[in-house]
């Protein structure tokens, strides 16, 4: 099918894929952008998954500074080669990761929902069983309960789960955005990890 230019410019500006595969991903999902988006997430998501294993040795440090002065963020973002990280798109995509961790509330506080230790996960199904209990719903539908705030958990500390800030439509989670770059890219791209300062506070987190 043809494709409408407007459209493409529209899901391009939504999700940051080139014009090629925006193409592709409305021509298959019949016009429908909202279908078109969900398609460029498969893929990335795919694209990541295969190239998960390989060694991800260069990258850039992105860095954000508040208004003011008065909170400031590091992160690494690595990539497979030299030639990617001197790319203008992925060290723009390193300061967006940046700003990110900078401007979401609540703050992440782990990279990705793997990098949760077992203790914070028990402690905080703990609470949430006890709250569920306090419902008097049925054991399995409080189960159901507890897996839910559990997940809320994760899409509030762990970096990769949170919504990309610059998402107008609010879909796209930063893994999302990973994957793009991935397939973009041809190479595994890793969020490595972060520091975020703010004044006042004892200890970065």
């Amino acid at each position: 099918m043809v494709v409408d230019a407007l459209l493409v410019k529209d899901l391009r500006e939504k999700t940051g894929t080139g014009i090629m595969e925006c193409k592709k991903a409305l021509s298959e999902a019949g016009g429908d952008i909202n279908k078109a988006i969900d398609l460029l997430r498969q893929r990335g998501l795919s694209a990541a998954s295969k190239k998960a294993d390989r060694v991800a040795g260069e990258g850039a440090i992105g860095s954000y500074i508040h208004t003011g002065g008065k909170l400031g963020v590091l992160a690494e973002v690595n990539c497979e080669t030299d030639f990617v990280a001197r790319n203008d798109e992925f060290k723009e995509f390193v300061k967006d990761i940046a700003m990110q961790i900078a401007a979401a509330s609540p703050s992440p506080l782990y990279v990705k929902r793997e990098d949760v230790p077992s203790d914070v996960i028990e402690k905080e199904r703990e609470i949430y069983s006890v709250q569920a209990k306090e419902s008097g719903k049925p054991a399995n539908v409080m189960e159901k309960i507890v897996d839910g705030k559990l997940e809320k958990f994760y899409t509030d500390f762990c970096l990769t789960e949170q919504v990309f800030i610059k998402d107008p439509e609010g879909k796209l989670r930063i893994k999302d955005i990973v994957g793009q770059k991935i397939a973009k890219f041809g190479e595994n791209i890793v969020i490595r990890r972060f520091v975020r300062f703010k004044i006042g506070e004892a200890n970065p987190a």
